[in-house]
């Protein structure tokens, strides 16, 4: 089947509906994207493996479920890049990391299982953060993917891969994962849709850790459409959702600690996206929640020591290889007594059921995704004190998310390289993808 439109441009749900109507075929589309990724001159650090031979069969299979009109779903044929800290059978998963070298796990993850039943096509896996703990998507000692709008600033990470497979038209959809911002961070640098879910929505049983109390899974798209539709099938929804907002929305612009420390393109395009939603006659509200200062300040307690318990027998078994910005980051996690540790989860939960009461007449919070633009990657590999402020900064607003264990979701607009983000601490991902669907239009139309 002959293909007339620009592979790399079309969305998820524009190509689910092409195999649907039988206007393109999964072998077809698969080999069109492969095509793409071998002329990327990029591609190699982007991609830190092209599973080219999978993707060849599972597009066939799907071919001939197509032609049988015995389709598995919207995902049939769909292919999808997997960033590397996803188990993948006979395909090497390092998770950014020279300590997971060569390692090949015996089978899929979770969710990998639940895409590929699903019928979706393994394109590879995509370049990260090493062991997914930094923000920038700077990593000297794999690769560093390359930022679409800016082409010496770092990606965002950890999914920095993820975003650039997308981002540069060889891939429609990434899996990436999110512990303190790596889906969100590089969505919003690489102008897409990054959707972070609740932890413990999506398997991670089989993804390499980095802090099991915090890391969730979540699609990487070009449009909100697409990321429902991946979270759909990912979490075994056997029906669409009906996902419409009534009546105005009211949002709550949050002004604690999140709006400090702006980059001024962030500002104007922040204020851009605020007055273009108010124009729509929904409600937007400035709120305080002074908790959430103290929150923020239980972060290096809570994420440097889980990732550090997780890690130090690997790590400290071979510390020169790894990058040294990373690697001081795990070991400030050695700072902190099981008692601090416990004490500040005993804390945070009481946060997060504080804030469940303090926005309860809210559809959702708003705010910046990342209070800065994608730093230049030579300064950030040369200047030790630029790169710990930069990576602190960025994942400032996004770990709030977390850190309240609320889904949230990052929208492009107002500005290259910039997201705005919504966020639910009820953890209503219908609600949240609904008034995302809502707000999507108006953020794109308001440049």
């Amino acid at each position: 089947m002959e293909v007339h439109v620009d592979i790399g441009t079309l969305t998820v749900t524009e190509l689910s509906a092409a195999f649907a109507e039988e206007r393109l075929d999964p072998v077809t589309v698969t080999e069109a994207f492969l095509d793409r990724i071998a002329a990327e001159p990029a591609a190699s650090t982007i991609f830190s493996t092209v599973s080219k031979d999978r993707a060849l069969v599972e597009a066939k299979a799907a071919q001939g479920r197509q032609s049988a009109e015995a389709r598995l779903g919207p995902l049939d044929g769909l292919p999808i890049s997997w960033k590397d800290l996803f188990d993948t059978a006979v395909i090497p998963t390092e998770a950014g990391s020279k300590l997971l070298e060569g390692r090949i796990p015996e089978k899929d993850c979770d969710l990998v299982s639940a895409a590929t039943s699903a019928g979706a096509i393994c394109l590879g896996k995509t370049h990260m953060s090493e062991l997914a703990f930094s923000g920038l998507g700077l990593n000297p000692m794999t690769a560093t993917p390359p930022n679409v709008n800016v082409p010496n600033a770092v990606p965002g990470g950890s999914s920095s891969g993820a975003a650039a497979s997308v981002a540069f038209g060889l891939a429609p959809a990434a899996i990436g994962s999110d512990t303190g911002g790596s889906i969100r961070i590089p969505a919003a640098w690489n102008d897409l849709v990054g959707f972070k879910p609740r932890h413990g929505v999506l398997s991670t049983n089989g993804v390499v850790p980095l802090c099991p109390r915090f890391d969730t899974a979540g699609p990487l798209t070009r449009t909100v459409a697409d990321a429902a539709l991946l979270f759909d099938v990912l979490s075994g929804k056997t029906q669409p959702a009906d996902r419409h907002h009534n009546g105005a929305l009211k949002l709550a612009v949050l002004e604690t600690a999140v709006l400090d420390d702006f980059d001024d393109q962030v500002a104007t395009a922040f204020e851009t996206a605020l007055s273009a939603i108010v124009s729509t006659g929904a409600m937007v509200q400035k709120v305080t929640f002074p908790q959430l200062k103290d929150a923020l300040a239980l972060s290096a307690i809570l994420f440097t020591t889980e990732a550090y318990g997780t890690w130090k027998t690997t790590i400290e078994a071979a510390p020169e290889k790894m990058f040294t910005e990373i690697l001081e980051r795990f070991r400030s996690g050695a700072q902190h007594t099981g008692s601090d540790y416990v004490a500040a989860w005993q804390d945070l939960d009481r946060y997060r059921q504080a804030a469940k009461v303090h926005f309860e007449d809210f559809d959702a919070l708003i705010m910046p995704t990342c209070p800065i633009l994608p730093p230049d990657k030579d300064r950030l590999d040369q200047d030790t004190a630029f790169y710990k402020k930069a990576n602190l900064l960025t994942l400032r607003n996004t770990r709030v998310g977390n850190l309240l264990d609320a889904c949230a979701i990052t929208l492009p607009g107002s500005g290259l390289s910039v997201g705005t983000m919504l966020m639910d601490v009820h953890g209503d991902h219908d609600r949240l993808l609904a008034i995302a669907t809502q707000i999507e239009p108006i953020l794109r139309n308001s440049d």
